[in-house]
């Protein structure tokens, strides 16, 4: 049997996996008005908000520790099997937070489920690399990544629409079976990589190789070897500390609404669960155009004759130059419709740049370099994501997010400066002679 677009199912699964991915992990931000009004009877709004924090930042280092960990486990074992150890381990952790009755079981649970679910990322960007020549990874990057914001649109209405017929813990467990369904589909489709898989058509396994292929850096008319340094020599790269460097700086501001929009819509403009499932899904429509924008984008101008470097750069400027104002805005947003609006330009802007950050692994290096650095700077942005975690209760004290949105925007900055001072010029790594 051959199947034909057999790269996009692939990348349609793995789509489908991180919006599970994100109605496992909003499902306790949405929720959390109601656990605290139940394990938590008499506590102020800033208490509990320091609690969700705490849980929360567990959450943010261990998936900080799980990035590097899948990274090599992605080398280790491939694409499919990593896929089924991360989503297998994190439903089971999902569903057993029903049975959780304050921090420290929240804080386990919480713990299994960030580092089982930091395995989607690099094992997203490898399946990328495995999957895609260079010219579609920008655009397959972007539908895994639409993934984020279709979980994020679909969570939070879907949670609190359970929440009126389901108690949360009943949500935990439901959501969890979820996951484990999704093994049945990725065990039989992605049997192997598209050089060995026996269902892929001759022309698309030609097609994803040679578009593959290394340039000829010494101009003799072959392609040369793949560089794989080791990880010393891949950390002595000033290119490989400009990817670690902008996903540091990037991806908190995403994981300041993940984490918070629930929060700032109950605390700012007094919402219960239902109203939060009225406005909290808005801005991540925002996010899923800008994922398709920047990947579609990114094809275009590759398509037009641009090379990675200027098509790379073009696209994380723009993301960024979008987020930075609509950041600024959010100091005095006035009504909740127009709060949520901005967000979307913000969660936009955000989407577009975030795909072209995530492929530079894969335009710097190639083979099992990708997933190691991948995974090196998906915990360099997990840790620095759990920072700001813990610094948003201090920051939004009395309900004033002000401070929080303008290091936000400080941030959006300090990405851009990373990409154009550490990577000079985008494109394929040579072995030092």
């Amino acid at each position: 049997m051959k199947l034909k677009g057999l790269r996009w199912w692939v990348v349609a699964l793995i789509a489908l996996a991180t919006i599970i991915n994100y109605i496992d992990r909003q499902s306790l931000s949405v929720l959390w008005p109601e656990i605290a009004k139940e394990l938590y009877p008499g506590h102020t709004p800033d208490e509990t908000k320091a609690i969700y924090a705490l849980i929360s930042i567990i959450f943010v280092f261990s998936y900080a520790f799980g990035q590097a960990i899948f990274g090599k486990i992605f080398d280790w074992v491939g694409t499919r099997l990593g896929f089924v150890l991360s989503i297998g381990v994190w439903s089971i952790a999902t569903a057993l937070h029903a049975f959780a009755q304050g921090i420290l079981s929240f804080g386990i649970f919480r713990s299994i489920l960030g580092i089982s679910e930091a395995g989607n990322w690099p094992g997203a960007a490898k399946g990328n690399a495995e999957w895609f020549p260079t010219k579609e990874r920008a655009l397959a990057q972007g539908i895994f990544n639409s993934g984020a914001a279709i979980g994020g649109i679909i969570s939070i209405p879907l949670i609190a629409f359970l929440a009126v017929y389901f108690s949360w813990k009943s949500i935990f467990i439901l959501i969890g079976l979820a996951g484990l369904l999704w093994l049945i589909p990725w065990w039989i489709l992605v049997k192997a990589p598209p050089k060995d898989h026996p269902w892929i058509t001759d022309e698309e396994r030609d097609y994803i190789l040679t578009g593959q292929k290394n340039e000829d850096f010494d101009g003799d008319g072959t392609p040369d070897q793949e560089y794989n340094p080791n990880t010393k020599e891949l950390l002595g790269h000033k290119q490989s500390w400009g990817v670690i460097l902008a996903s540091a700086f990037i991806d908190p501001i995403w994981w300041l609404f993940v984490f918070w929009i629930p929060i700032y819509l109950n605390e700012v403009y007094g919402m219960d669960v239902k109203s939060i499932g009225l406005y909290g899904w808005v801005p991540y429509v925002g996010a899923m155009f800008g994922a398709w924008f920047g990947g579609l984008l990114a094809q275009n101008r590759l398509k037009a004759g641009w090379n990675a470097n200027r098509t790379r750069k073009l696209t994380i400027t723009l993301g960024c130059l979008i987020m930075l104002p609509a950041l600024i805005a959010m100091a005095n947003p006035g009504e909740a419709a127009t709060a949520v609006i901005i967000m979307a330009v913000i969660l936009f802007g955000f989407q577009t740049a975030i795909g072209n950050v995530q492929t530079l692994p894969s335009d710097l290096f190639s083979g099992k370099t990708v997933g190691t650095l991948s995974g090196f700077s998906g915990m360099a942005a997990k840790l620095t994501a759990a920072g700001l975690t813990y610094l948003v209760p201090w920051l939004t004290s009395g309900g004033n997010y002000t401070p929080a949105f303008i290091i936000g925007a400080a941030l959006a900055i300090l990405t851009l400066a990373s990409v154009w001072i550490f990577i000079p010029k985008i494109e394929p790594i040579k072995r030092n002679k």
